[in-house]
């Protein structure tokens, strides 16, 4: 069909009005005789609206003098109407063309420039830069190197740790990602736990440095050791060759204790859960559009109103205000204040959710509430909704969201060695 209307633009068509009593016959004779018709629209009950293509007018004459029917043209669209009116008007087609060119030939040169990515560095910095490059507003595309622009970009900012240059159309996008300098650890070379800042059951635990204080399967609460920053080590006593005496026994190994930071991650399977709540039918306040402006001048304690109500036309409303006051003379405040006063009314409507209505709004509510707590990069694994009976009929719908995570629950806690020993 798409493909016929633009074989129709590019040939050409016309719109008939055609008058008759046989309207019928006319469209079916045409069908048969292979003469296409479309957007066939009936205006009377003897006047009905076609198009067709230019080379079928002439055998729908035919037809017409055959079904007693006459048609009028009454529109012209397609390519050899249009070359038709530019032949015309040759200042006019002439006009376009240039037009045309102009644009095409504009459009092959850069105008804007956008830089993205950057925080500590300049807009104008980086541009200065890109320009020794040769990008810059004006030039030509095709005198463009993006390569070398990056290169340039990278070479002469050293806080640049990557750089990419787009064109798209007259606009060249620089993309910047900045060197993050390493931020120093407050806790570095000091002895630390890694212990769970929140309850689950372990799932994963993988030690880099310390002693694994779980395994998995473990159920944990907040603040328990999970990997330890205190590595136990036994000391064997040297072997002498001489033999010992009779009824000694051989001295027991000591256990000597190396503090280390830990570090390693932590996996555990973590349960949050959210409440909401909806009524059935409730009465919700929204603003109806109208509003009404007081204008008054305050002097020191008294205020006079220039315009508009005292108080508030209406039973409920919303305020608003703006003050302004003169400015300070020679640290002397002058007390007069320009207040406008905006009395917004509100109405009161009582919407009927229904209680599958308020299920879905209690559901959304408990469901945000229980987001709000999810970490990031949470893994979410179960979400599950309960509806929560108090044992009677109430017009209220209470919703329980329950959601299981997997989640690194470590965080580093620093200790000091010296009373790790004593404990």
């Amino acid at each position: 069909m798409v493909l016929l209307r633009l074989f129709s633009f590019l040939l050409g068509h016309v719109s008939l009005v055609v008058r008759g009593e046989f309207l019928e016959k006319f469209v079916n004779m045409a069908a048969s005789r292979g003469i296409y018709l479309w957007d066939i629209t009936r205006l009377s009950n003897d006047r009905v609206r076609v198009r067709v293509r230019i080379s079928d007018v002439r055998p729908l004459r035919h037809i017409a003098r055959a079904t007693k029917s006459c048609f009028k043209i009454v529109e012209r669209r397609g390519m050899p109407f249009m070359i038709n009116r530019m032949k015309k008007r040759k200042l006019l087609a002439i006009g376009g063309v240039f037009f045309l060119v102009t644009l095409y030939f504009l459009s092959s040169f850069v105008w804007f420039i956008n830089v993205t990515g950057n925080d500590k560095l300049s807009d104008a910095e980086i541009k200065k830069i890109a320009a020794e490059a040769g990008l810059r507003p004006g030039v030509a595309k095709w005198d463009l190197d993006a390569k070398q622009v990056e290169r340039n970009l990278r070479e002469k900012i050293p806080s640049v740790a990557w750089a990419g240059v787009y064109v798209k159309g007259t606009r060249v996008t620089i993309e910047i990602a900045e060197r993050k300098l390493m931020q120093e650890d407050p806790h570095k070379g000091e002895a630390a736990h890694i212990v769970a800042g929140k309850a689950g059951l372990i799932k994963e635990v993988l030690v880099l440095n310390g002693q694994a204080m779980v395994k998995e399967g473990d159920t944990v609460l907040p603040g328990s050791i999970l990997i330890s920053g205190e590595i136990k080590e036994e000391m064997i006593p040297e072997e002498t060759n001489q033999p010992l005496p009779r009824g000694q026994e051989p001295p027991e190994p000591q256990t000597v204790s190396r503090f280390v930071q830990a570090k390693g991650i932590v996996r555990a399977r973590v349960w949050y859960e959210g409440y909401g709540e909806c009524r059935i039918s409730e009465t919700l306040e929204k603003l109806s559009g109208q509003q009404k402006t007081s204008v008054r001048i305050k002097f020191g304690t008294k205020e006079i109103i220039i315009s508009g109500p005292g108080e508030s036309p209406y039973r409920y409303y919303e305020e608003k205000q703006t003050v302004k006051s003169l400015p300070r003379w020679r640290n002397i405040v002058i007390p007069v204040e320009l207040r406008t006063v905006h009395y917004l009314e509100k109405i009161k409507e009582r919407v009927h959710y229904g209680r599958e209505g308020a299920k879905r709004i209690a559901e959304q509510k408990a469901m945000e509430e229980v987001n709000a707590k999810l970490p990031e990069g949470a893994k979410v694994i179960e979400r599950r909704l309960e509806q929560v009976n108090i044992g009677r009929e109430e017009e209220l719908v209470r919703m329980k969201a329950f959601v299981e995570t997997v989640e690194d629950i470590g965080i580093m806690k620093p200790f000091k060695a010296t009373e790790e020993d004593n404990d």
